[in-house]
């Protein structure tokens, strides 16, 4: 991990390359390297840091003129951050060099070989055995090579290579890992996420698993496993660059926020009809005979995806009365789920390529379930691997701390839950109709809390220097405290955990101090008197109450230290709007720490390795 991309055309390769990583910043890294040939020779400039500490090296003191070459920003997984471990990686006799994102699970054995075959290693990583290996099996065709070389690899892999004896190519294959290739006139890329090339080039063709392409200046061939010839599709991406620049915002991650609204109109479209209380899901992949046998549904998602499936699990218990479990995609797998052809499992993923979830989703298929994707990027793995979608239309997020996908996540399960309860009989026309128009007039109240940043700004100031942070929650508004909490930690480092309000008597109630902020959610619901009287027992603790309630809620004054309001809607939306204030929360506390909110450390957007 984390990003690759190469080139090949009539440009200076290190410039173009240079500005590629750069958009690829946001999916976090500690290292990155740029390697190019030039005149039968390959230049390798790498080393630890941000772009911006790189630029000299990189650029400046390159020394190349090469209109051919790869680069890679690199997230530690095997071997800690240090330049002998950053990409690219070369083999010991200086033919080749590989970029690689994924992890590879046989590398010591593969390396223990390599090494009495006389190859010398020079890094920590899994990644260097690739390198070593194409070489070992290199007799003057580099995609032979790299073929036999990957039929002997166990794991996951996005691959960009380069030869000294071939200045008219590259080559690039994937597994598991995303990889895409880039179209333009007498110029052609390689990257693992079309923001890399976007400035170049809208024309793309995603590789899928088994795949490897040629890339030349003047085409590309893309080719199975077994070294047959595929046509592939050349797709138009409809992401306009803007999108993926900051607008006038100092960070991403504040732009994103500011983009939620418009995020909700989006992913709402032309899916609804008022008049006639009726929701549109075109991409569902599911007949009506499929929802009438579903006896059960399985949510499961990593991270912020996860506690929108949280959300989910109310969300459709409540209006289609069918019970749901949800699952970390990582723990799914290895547990010999209990599902069947009666189960739908829903899978939820920004990227679409989060390892766990796709290996979840395989072995949710291999036991014959249906699957639903609810995933952001267009054309991703997970879309390939389900049997229907639900598109949330977020945009690219570029934040590393998710917020505006977390939004369109939820707005795309109610649409679900809504969808389904009505196929099933559950829900009138009539109360479809209302929550249609209530979810509608959602971005207009969001704005709201927007427009008003500056209470949330001054309580971010005041206990910015808090060392920790309960947050707790009720029903539905329980996984908003947990997303809280992790936005907090994400950005922040501030160490935050998240409880269901009544079980905090029951083990974390003994943290509670003066030093101890704690956040409840306690907007307008069917536990609010319970939340109330969980709210007196952190304060008979000494503890600081920050009260997130309802517009017009008097009561809540007698009983928080600080307040925020935000505008009353009905309980099973209010998920969606209660988060705002915690994401804004966290992210004023992290940019007056002076923290780097967009990449915070040890973090990735794209997590592609289990």
């Amino acid at each position: 991990m984390c990003g690759i991309i190469g080139y090949i055309g009539n440009k200076p390769a290190n410039e173009i390359i240079f500005e590629g990583l750069t958009r690829l910043e946001y999916r976090g890294y500690d290292s990155a390297g740029i390697a190019v040939l030039d005149d039968g020779k390959i230049h390798v400039k790498k080393d630890i840091g941000k772009l911006h500490q790189l630029k000299d090296l990189l650029l400046t003191n390159f020394g190349s003129t090469s209109s051919q070459g790869i680069g890679h920003t690199r997230w530690a997984t095997h071997g800690r951050p240090s330049g002998f471990n950053a990409h690219p990686h070369g083999d010991s006799r200086g033919t080749l060099m590989v970029a690689h994102n994924g992890i590879i699970e046989n590398y010591m054995k593969l390396k223990n070989r390599l090494v009495q075959a006389g190859f010398i290693f020079s890094s920590q990583t899994d990644s260097e055995v690739l390198a070593h290996l194409i070489a070992y099996h290199y007799h003057n065709n580099l995609e032979e090579a790299v073929l036999a070389a990957l039929k002997e690899v166990e794991g996951a892999y996005a691959i960009a290579v380069i030869h000294r004896n071939h200045p008219d190519r590259l080559v690039c294959a994937r597994k598991e890992s995303p990889l895409i290739l880039g179209l333009s006139k007498d110029e052609n890329f390689i990257a693992s996420d079309v923001t890399a090339i976007l400035q170049h080039t809208r024309n793309v063709i995603y590789l899928d698993n088994y795949e490897m392409a040629t890339v030349k200046r003047e085409g590309v061939e893309v080719y199975d496993f077994s070294g047959s010839r595929i046509e592939k599709k050349i797709k138009q991406v409809d992401w306009n660059p803007i999108a993926a620049e900051k607008g006038g915002f100092p960070h991403f991650m504040l732009k994103e926020i500011f983009e939620q609204p418009q995020v909700i109109r989006n992913t709402i479209g032309g899916r609804t009809s008022e008049e006639e209380g009726k929701i549109y899901l075109t991409e569902l992949g599911l007949s009506g005979p499929d929802i009438f046998k579903t006896q059960r549904i399985v949510i499961i998602g990593c991270g912020t995806a996860f506690y929108a499936g949280c959300v989910g699990k109310y969300l459709i218990e409540k209006l289609v009365r069918i019970p749901v479990e949800c699952d970390l995609a990582s723990e799914f797998r290895y547990r010999d789920p209990l599902v069947d052809s009666n189960t739908l499992v829903v899978a939820i993923s920004q990227s679409g390529e989060t390892a766990d979830t796709l290996a979840a989703v395989r072995e949710a298929r291999k036991k014959g379930a249906k699957v639903l994707g609810v995933v952001n990027a267009k054309e991703s793995s997970l879309t390939r691997d389900v049997d229907g979608l639900v598109y949330i239309h977020a945009g690219p997020e570029i934040g590393v701390a998710s917020t505006k996908a977390y939004i369109a996540m939820l707005t795309a399960l109610t649409l679900l839950a809504l969808l389904l309860g009505k196929i099933r009989g559950v829900l009138t026309p009539e109360f479809v109709t209302d929550q249609i128009r209530e979810l509608k007039r959602l971005p207009q109240e969001i704005e709201k809390i927007l427009a008003e940043p500056d209470q949330i700004k001054a309580l971010a100031k005041k206990f910015m220097n808090a060392k920790n942070f309960l947050f707790l929650g009720r029903g539905i508004n329980f996984p908003t405290a947990m997303e809280g909490a992790l936005k907090l930690k994400e950005i922040s480092y501030i160490h935050a955990e998240a409880y269901a309000a009544g079980e905090m008597k029951h083990g974390p109630i003994a943290l509670i101090d003066k030093d101890m902020p704690v956040f409840v959610v306690a907007t307008n619901s069917a536990t609010y008197e319970k939340l109330i009287s969980n709210i007196q027992e952190v304060n008979a603790r000494s503890g600081t109450v920050i009260a997130l309630c309802s517009e017009g809620d008097k009561e809540i004054y007698d009983h928080a230290h600080q307040m925020i309001t935000v505008p009353n809607v009905s309980e099973i939306l209010s998920p969606i709007i209660n988060v705002i204030p915690l994401q804004l929360y966290a992210y004023y506390v992290a940019d007056l720490k002076g923290l780097n909110v967009d990449q915070p450390r040890n973090l990735a957007k794209s997590v592609t390795v289990e």
